[in-house]
């Protein structure tokens, strides 16, 4: 090999190897770069306004804190079952599939529950009666429905509340005579039930249950409907198994203000807890960092929500269907 061969390999490994530095830098750059760009995670709370009679609606969040409205505060899905034709405590939960499932109440009266289905939280299946306590014919109401989806086994749970007349002693009195307790069934496939059975008795009147699961401890937070003497509160209990709950709950998280409808998520590293504090025509909430020796930092003070939303569910969701929801404003 001459000189000149040997200067123009020199030369060519010289740029071969600035060639590899300055990609290895653009793709470092590329990487931190798509950090800064990651789509924000994204959660949907689906709620209902007055008395339920115009329908689902949803507001969304990236924080937890500020929640604003989607399809600008217009229903997305109107009522069309049930005797009084309300969507009131809609419920929501996306099972592995991808398809979002939601339950609902449909009157104040009654043994059904409202059901639908949609893929995108914007086109929804023809809405269905399910007669979730046709099994007990002195049933006063069926009320404040909730889905937990279980990933292991494919089944939804749904729990509810029911007053069955003379079913449970009185410990204190609930308005109208009511003295309720929890309920469920499962369902793989919204067609095909197992019996309704009672969930819960805590030994007073008890609506609103919502459940959270984590570490493989099952949370459920709950309304004590007691009227006399007052409660109208928050409390929650825990067990490793959904149909395990412990008679003993904690004490009030929600403070004094009448408290119902609570729902839990998780955004990052807090769970937050949400009520309705119905009386005074706000929202209330606490978060916690370890849910399992809570120590609950209230936020009712800084957490802002549109005007006139009353309760119903919190979960994530994908960039996608978000902006997808988004657009209907356009």
């Amino acid at each position: 090999m001459n000189f000149r061969h040997f200067r123009f390999l020199l030369f060519s490994l010289i740029l071969m190897a600035q060639s590899i530095v300055a990609g290895s830098s653009t793709q470092k750059e590329k990487s931190l770069l798509s950090n800064f760009q990651k789509d924000p995670d994204a959660y949907v709370f689906s709620y209902f306004t007055g008395n339920g009679e115009d329908g689902l609606h949803l507001m969304y969040s990236h924080d937890g804190i500020i929640w604003q409205t989607l399809n600008h505060g217009n229903s997305l899905l109107k009522p069309t079952i049930g005797k009084e034709k309300l969507m009131r405590d809609p419920s929501i939960v996306r099972d592995m599939q991808g398809i979002y499932h939601m339950v609902w109440t449909t009157g104040w009266n009654g043994n059904s529950i409202g059901y639908a289905s949609s893929k995108d939280l914007i086109n929804w299946s023809e809405q269905a009666e399910i007669p979730v306590m046709a099994n007990e014919p002195t049933v006063r109401n069926t009320l404040a429905p909730e889905l937990l989806y279980d990933k292991l086994s494919g089944k939804f749970y749904i729990v509810w509340a029911s007053t069955i007349p003379g079913r449970f002693p009185e410990n204190g009195k609930s308005e109208d005579g009511y003295n309720h307790r929890l309920y469920y069934t499962t369902t793989k496939d919204f067609k095909k039930f197992e019996k309704t059975s009672l969930l819960y008795d805590p030994g007073f009147s008890v609506i609103d249950a919502c459940f959270l699961k984590k570490k493989g401890t099952y949370y459920m937070f709950l309304k004590n409907e007691t009227l006399d003497p007052v409660e109208k509160n928050i409390r929650y209990t825990s067990a490793g198994r959904m149909k395990g709950f412990p008679k003993e709950v904690s004490g009030p998280i929600s403070g004094k203000a009448w408290a119902e409808g609570p729902t839990a998520v998780q955004i990052r590293d807090y769970t937050y807890i949400y009520w309705d504090n119905y009386t005074e025509g706000h929202y209330g909430g606490v978060r916690c960092r370890n849910l399992s020796k809570p120590q609950w930092e209230d936020i009712t003070g800084i957490i802002r929500f549109p005007k006139g939303v009353r309760h119903g569910s919190a979960f994530k969701i994908d960039n996608k269907t978000l902006v997808n929801l988004q657009n209907l404003e356009k």
